[in-house]
């Protein structure tokens, strides 16, 4: 959604808004700049067209905004396979039963704003409490913010019931699959990067070897290729290859 200090190699949605990335506003500032509103209230009837989704990639602040088209993969790498099975609260899970209890209530009553969810989780219960088992939830696409007021805040529901073709594709594909596909698409869209910039980028959802392995599986197969540029060495998608057919020419009989 916006620039992020140490930059990430990816475009922003406000940057695409404004039509520039000069003096765009951090998530932290974003409240003093009138482009940044203008630019939410875009995204919010995006998301609640449901023509993009939220994954996580910094905090709820500034997410990660990805096509639905895209979206099922980013699901095989941080979704759980089997999304039916409500979360259990263990140390290997990583969910508090906090955690499980916000997704008992978001499962149980549909969609609901934090502000609600804090109000029926406990009285007592802080801000950074209700933040914490959304995040928890949220990091594994048990749930997705789909919609928001600025007098009740963000809208959760269970992302199986609000897009359930999405959840069941994701959970199908392998992630060796899924990470190829996103990694061509991110190649793509940044035109060309370092390996360790992509590597940088996708650690935030797999493991840093998978996303080597992913690469060298697709320069193998010619789907990436490098470019140089000074001294560095880009990756990119790979140049198709034009064909050219002669077509035998028509004989006159005189």
């Amino acid at each position: 959604m916006y620039p992020t200090r140490p930059a990430v190699l990816v475009p922003t949605f406000i940057g695409a808004w404004v039509g520039e990335d000069d003096r765009l506003p951090l998530q932290q500032h974003a409240f003093a700049d009138p482009r940044a509103k203008e630019a939410t209230d875009l995204m919010v009837r995006v998301l609640r067209a449901k023509a993009a989704f939220e994954a996580p990639l910094i905090d709820e602040n500034n997410p990660l905004l990805v096509s639905p088209a895209v979206f099922p993969y980013f699901y095989a790498l941080v979704g759980e396979r089997n999304p039916n099975l409500a979360p259990r609260a263990s140390a290997r899970s990583g969910y508090s039963q906090l955690a499980c209890d916000a997704f008992a209530l978001i499962r149980k009553r549909g969609p609901i704003s934090k502000q609600k969810l804090g109000e029926l989780l406990g009285g007592g219960l802080s801000a950074a409490g209700s933040d914490r088992a959304l995040g928890e939830l949220w990091g594994k696409l048990r749930i997705i913010r789909v919609d928001y007021s600025h007098d009740e805040g963000s809208v959760w529901d269970e992302l199986t019931r609000w897009a359930p073709d999405k959840v069941w594709k994701g959970a199908g594909a392998s992630v060796g699959e899924a990470l190829s596909a996103l990694l061509s698409k991110y190649v793509d869209c940044v035109i060309a990067a370092e390996q360790e910039e992509v590597e940088h980028f996708f650690s935030s959802f797999v493991a840093r070897s998978k996303v080597k392995e992913a690469v060298k599986t697709l320069l193998a197969a010619r789907e990436l290729s490098y470019v140089h540029s000074g001294n560095k060495s880009l990756l990119q998608v790979a140049p198709r290859k034009e064909v050219f057919v002669l077509r035998p020419q028509t004989m006159r009989v005189q």
